[in-house]
C-alpha cells in the first residue's frame, strides 16, 4: 500500500459526456474519497448555441458555444466533485457524416498518436487505478467517442500502467425501458423504421454480457443536477424531461464492461474498485 489516492480517469468526448454515462460513479468514488480525474477531449462547438440554434444555421458560433460549453463543464464539474479537470480542446467533430467531422483541428482528423501521446501524459501523471472510457463504436457510432477511445486505449499501450480498464455500456433490458419511457413521454412519436429499430437493438449489451454494475441510486440527484448544468444542450438531455423522482429510478445504475484487470477480482462486480481496496 502507498500514500497515493485511488484514481479514478474518465476519458470522454463533450462536455455532458461525464454526466450521462459516469456521474452517478463520478459522484460516488468522490464521496468515498477517491480523486476523480475528467478529461474531455472536445471543446462541444457542435453544440447547440443559445436559443437552439443548430450547428450550420445562421447565427451558431462554434467558438462561443465552446465557450459557453466550458463554462457548463465547470459547473458539473463541481456538481459531481470531481477533483480534477483536463480539457484536451480538439475541435467538436459533429455526428457521422457532417462536413465538421473534416475540419483541421477536429478530433475526427486528429492522428490517434497524437492525441494518445497527450493522453498518456496525463496518465502518467494522475497514474489512474482505473480508467472508464467508450467501447470501440463510441457505443452509439459517434465519431469523437470512437476517437476518444482509440485514443485511450492507444495511451494506455504507451503508459507501464496497469490500471482496470472498463467501457461504458447498457444492458439491453434497459435499452428496452429507455425506449418505453420514451414513447411514455412522446406517445405522438412515430415508430422506427426496420433498419432504425435493428441499430437501435444492437446498442448495448445482453444483460449477461456485463461485467459490472455499480448502484448510484444515492448519487442520481448529483447526476441529474450535473446534466442540468449543461443547459444550453437542454433539448437534446431528454432525461431531464423526467423529473428527479423517474430519472432516479432509470439511472439508478451506471453499467461497465471489464476489458482489463491484474486484480483477479470476480465478475460479475458492483465496484470498479473491487481488488483494489
Amino acid at each position: 500500500m502507498t500514500s497515493r489516492p485511488l484514481t479514478l480517469m474518465a476519458v470522454h468526448a463533450h462536455p455532458d459526456d461525464e454526466a450521462t454515462g459516469t456521474g452517478g460513479v463520478l459522484a460516488r468514488y468522490a464521496a468515498e474519497g477517491i480523486r476523480t480525474v475528467l478529461v474531455t477531449c472536445t471543446d462541444g462547438g457542435c453544440g447547440d448555441g443559445p436559443g437552439g440554434v443548430k450547428p450550420g444555421d445562421p447565427g451558431h458560433d462554434p467558438a462561443a458555444v465552446a465557450l459557453m460549453r466550458r463554462q457548463e463543464l465547470e459547473a458539473s464539474r463541481d456538481v459531481l466533485k470531481i477533483s480534477d479537470l483536463e480539457t484536451l480542446d480538439y475541435g467538436d467533430s459533429g455526428m457521422m457524416g457532417w462536413p465538421s467531422n473534416d475540419a483541421p483541428g477536429s478530433f475526427w482528423q486528429t492522428p490517434v498518436a497524437e492525441g494518445a501521446a497527450r493522453l498518456a501524459e496525463l496518465m502518467r501523471h494522475y497514474r489512474p487505478d482505473v480508467v472508464v472510457t467508450y467501447d470501440e463504436n463510441g457505443f452509439y457510432g459517434h465519431p469523437d467517442h470512437i476517437q476518444a477511445h482509440r485514443i485511450t486505449m492507444a495511451a494506455l499501450e504507451m503508459t507501464a500502467l496497469a490500471p482496470k480498464v472498463y467501457w461504458t455500456t447498457m444492458p439491453r433490458s434497459g435499452m428496452r425501458r429507455f425506449g418505453e419511457i420514451m414513447r411514455e413521454f412522446h406517445p405522438d412519436m412515430p415508430e422506427p423504421d426496420p433498419a432504425e429499430a435493428a441499430a437501435m437493438a444492437e446498442i448495448g449489451l445482453p444483460d449477461d454480457e456485463i461485467t459490472t454494475w455499480v448502484d448510484t441510486t444515492a448519487f442520481s440527484g448529483q447526476k441529474f443536477d450535473a446534466l442540468a448544468a449543461h443547459a444550453s444542450q437542454g433539448e437534446n438531455i431528454f432525461f431531464l424531461r423526467m423529473g428527479r423522482e423517474r430519472f432516479g429510478e432509470l439511472m439508478g445504475t451506471e453499467t461497465f464492461v471489464r476489458v482489463r484487470d491484474t486484480t483477479g477480482a470476480a465478475v460479475p462486480e458492483n465496484d470498479l474498485f473491487a481488488g483494489l481496496r
